[in-house]
């Protein structure tokens, strides 16, 4: 996994470990969402990952943005890094 795509799932679970006020099912999507991001790229190294993948990305941006703003914005540095690795 590319350094920079490394570095801001960590940007998120740390987010996430801070316990920003947010509802149990949201904090299970971000999870989820989390945890198949790294399952995904782990078994497709080189390969083009799932579009559901960056679909689920792009809803959650959607989903945090008003709430959660540093949320949605290491959400989208995410969605940078996969565009740069062509994904």
């Amino acid at each position: 996994m590319p350094e920079n795509l490394q570095r801001h799932l960590q940007e998120l679970r740390d987010q996430l470990a801070q316990n920003p006020p947010m509802s149990a099912d949201e904090r299970a999507k971000l999870a989820s969402l989390i945890q198949d991001l790294e399952l995904q790229l782990a078994r497709d190294a080189g390969g083009a990952p799932d579009d559901s993948l960056v679909d689920g990305i792009n809803l959650a941006v959607e989903r945090f943005e008003v709430e959660h703003p540093t949320l949605a914005a290491t959400l989208r540095n995410i969605l940078q890094s996969l565009a740069s690795m062509g994904i």
